[in-house]
């Protein structure tokens, strides 16, 4: 297993600290990717007005303040009445009655703060008409688009920085920072992109597309906030940790991240590539951590089944692969916690006087379990072993290992359809990500499926099946046959050339130098 840094003061928990030790702190299911890369834009942001973006001084020590943007959103996402004012108005058209009508009751509803002054709103747009055009198109720019979540749990899309604030609970005109969509996932993937020594060449766009953007939409979102958003820093959030100092999937995450900003796209149109790839990504991360924790040195692998109209073995072996891996998590748990009756530790417990006291002192340390509220079940050493290992997974279950099911189907990298099993399935979303992050200039469609196995683990094809055929779960054809349908599916998507029978090459008609 790979070294890990040393927990920080901020990291001490009051019950204990097992997946965090192994993943970091922390991979959180209902942070979906779109929700993980508006987190990560706040912390960025932050760091950027320090003027510290990507630097790391000590090791997770991170301490950024994100914005509330308190009337941004009351404006946006607590405002029901809207539509009964602007109704009266087109009706009335008296601009004065809309705008006092609307100011007193979105004064009376405002949420966060006891006196809330709206008057400014009548200075920075022309008209009533205006300012309704000006919040209807922002709402419909509402990241993951109709949702149930509560109105300040809601983000907009990332035009630049006024658009950037924290996940809050709102109770009256009580304010605290909620962990529930924002659960530090983006925390982990501003460190991991610290720490990936492409830290300048991710800024050199990112400042000017998103943190300094001088758009017009940043411009317009400026006029809905009072001092044109230079207000309400939150105070700064602690406590992120990544266990560790480098790997390698940092910088491929980052690689990717430099060929997606290299397209000849606009920036913003970048961003829900740039979601795709991330997600991706931290899936490969997630299970290559609990390959690593399992002392399994083989490659993360994933078998992909390009839809097919009727079942094929591909769609068995792409589910199988997919539960092989979804188990990896909590099998990784487990070894991780039961790994400490191996240390010379746990063997010298039985020359102390009392093993069980000095077996939770020893816990204590590792996993900052036992506490000493907790009211113990066991009756030995080894039994207090496995509560800790029911506790952990009871807890794991909750969110944990839910994040490669998750994940895998919000960035449309597996699937359940036509079929009662998930299994891994890419939607064409997902693909064109793949072309972009991946085709810098026109390539041979067989190396661009030797591309994919090599970076991600992808097995779509025969040559890349060549252990799977072998073992005799499938034969050479159903695998030929799986990527030529890919094949099918680029051509008509308009990504892929056949020139010939022999010659099929992948043009990403977006890449900087041309196809």
């Amino acid at each position: 297993m790979f070294k890990t840094l040393p927990r920080t003061s901020n990291n001490i928990k009051s019950d204990f600290w097992v997946d965090e030790a192994i993943w970091g702190h922390r991979l959180y299911d209902e942070q979906t990717p779109w929700l993980c890369l508006m987190e990560f834009m706040g912390v960025l942001n932050s760091e950027c007005e320090r003027e510290r973006a990507f630097m790391e001084q000590e090791y997770n020590t991170l301490a950024y303040s994100p914005y509330t943007r308190l009337y941004l959103r009351n404006i946006l996402f607590n405002n029901p009445f809207m539509e009964i004012v602007y109704r009266d108005y087109q009706a009335t058209n008296d601009e004065q009655k809309a705008w006092s009508d609307w100011i007193k009751l979105a004064e009376q509803n405002f949420g966060g703060s006891d006196y809330p002054n709206l008057s400014y709103l009548k200075e920075n747009f022309d008209t009533f008409d205006k300012f309704y055009e000006t919040v209807k198109f922002l709402q419909s720019n509402t990241i993951e688009g109709e949702n149930n979540k509560r109105w300040s749990s809601q983000f907009i899309f990332p035009y630049g920085k006024e658009c950037l604030y924290e996940d809050l609970r709102v109770n009256g005109n009580k304010v605290q920072n909620d962990r529930r969509f924002f659960g530090r996932t983006g925390e982990l993937l501003y460190l991991m992109l610290s720490r990936s020594t492409k830290g300048e060449e991710l800024l050199s766009f990112l400042e000017p597309n998103i943190i300094n953007s001088k758009s017009i939409y940043n411009r317009i979102v400026q006029l809905l906030q009072p001092n044109y958003g230079k207000t309400e820093v939150a105070r700064d959030s602690t406590g992120s940790y990544l266990p560790y100092e480098y790997l390698p999937e940092y910088t491929n995450m980052a690689d990717d991240w430099i060929n997606i900003f290299n397209n000849k796209i606009p920036a913003y149109d970048t961003i829900p590539h740039i979601v795709n790839i991330t997600g991706l990504h931290m899936i490969i991360y997630f299970l290559n951590r609990s390959k690593d924790v399992l002392n399994q040195s083989n490659k993360t692998q994933f078998i992909l089944e390009i839809l097919a109209p009727k079942k094929t073995i591909i769609r068995d072996l792409a589910s199988d692969c997919y539960i092989n891996n979804n188990n990896l998590s909590r099998q990784a748990l487990e070894r991780y916690i039961r790994s400490i009756k191996e240390t010379e530790e746990w063997k010298n417990l039985q020359s102390f006087p009392d093993p069980f006291f000095e077996a939770q002192k020893l816990l204590n340390r590792q996993f900052l379990w036992p506490s000493n509220n907790d009211d113990l079940l066991s009756e030995n050493i080894d039994s207090l072993v496995e509560e800790l290992v029911d506790k952990a997974i009871a807890r794991h279950k909750q969110h944990v290992n839910n994040f490669h099911r998750v994940w895998g189907r919000e960035i449309g990298f597996s699937s359940s359809r036509n079929s009662q099993r998930i299994r891994y399935a890419p939607t064409d979303s997902l693909l064109k990500s793949l072309v972009l992050a991946n085709v810098p200039e026109r390539m041979e469609f067989q190396d661009f499926l030797r591309n994919l196995y090599e970076k991600y683990g992808f097995i779509i094809g025969d040559k890349e099946a060549t252990e799977v055929i072998n073992s005799g779960q499938a034969d050479q054809e159903a695998f030929s046959d799986n990527s030529l349908r890919l094949e099918q599916r680029l051509s008509s998507m308009g990504l892929l050339r056949r020139l010939s029978d022999a010659c099929a090459y992948v043009e990403n008609p977006f890449a900087k130098d041309g196809v």
